[in-house]
């Protein structure tokens, strides 16, 4: 991940997510052709506008089917000043983490089902337990967060916050039950 920045005199400032190199100055026309191989190969570059709130942290959803089971929050520091210091642990919470009943809502309300209709997937086959990350966007004139998706991740989703085994086992169960009744 790269944040990309057009200068006024048309080149172009790239910093790396993984703070590996200092930020280089080079032309579009030869970011383009470095970064080739992602526009022939099947792959692609994802154009995500910058979000200024990301010291703030990213909060992980954990998911069970369309269910919320838990959270985590995280201080990152990709794309940071080396001043800003050490990405923070993440810190885990419960499905009812008043700090996260928003995006709660939206992502049992909204977000999942109208992912599942693009996608074309019964909300019964979504994963007994995947996450979806998201960064703070910017604030509302109320100051409430926004939030922003940043990656979904289906098979490498542990650790989980204490509170998450609770759901993924109940929507397991669900899930037993509907197959025993579909076998009768």
């Amino acid at each position: 991940m790269w944040k990309a920045t057009l200068r006024p005199d048309g080149a172009v400032e790239i910093l790396s997510a993984r703070g590996e190199a200092p930020p280089r100055t080079l032309s579009l026309q030869n970011l383009l052709a470095e970064r080739r191989e992602d526009f022939t190969t099947g792959g692609g570059l994802v154009d995500q506008p910058f979000q200024a709130r990301h010291l703030d942290g990213m909060v992980r959803c954990y998911m069970s089917g369309d269910r919320v089971a838990g959270f985590g929050h995280q201080l990152v520091r990709a794309l940071a000043d080396r001043e800003a210091g050490p990405a923070g642990p993440r810190l885990y919470s419960g499905p009812d983490d008043g700090r996260f009943q928003t995006l709660r809502a939206s992502m049992e309300n909204d977000w999942t089902p109208a992912m599942a209709r693009l996608l074309e997937i019964e909300i019964s086959d979504l994963p007994v337990i995947w996450d979806a990350d998201f960064l703070l966007g910017p604030k509302t004139p109320h100051g409430l967060s926004t939030y922003v998706l940043c990656e979904i991740n289906v098979s490498s989703v542990f650790p989980i916050p204490d509170e998450a085994p609770d759901g993924i086992a109940e929507t397991l169960m669900q899930r037993l039950q509907a197959a025993r009744s579909c076998s009768l």
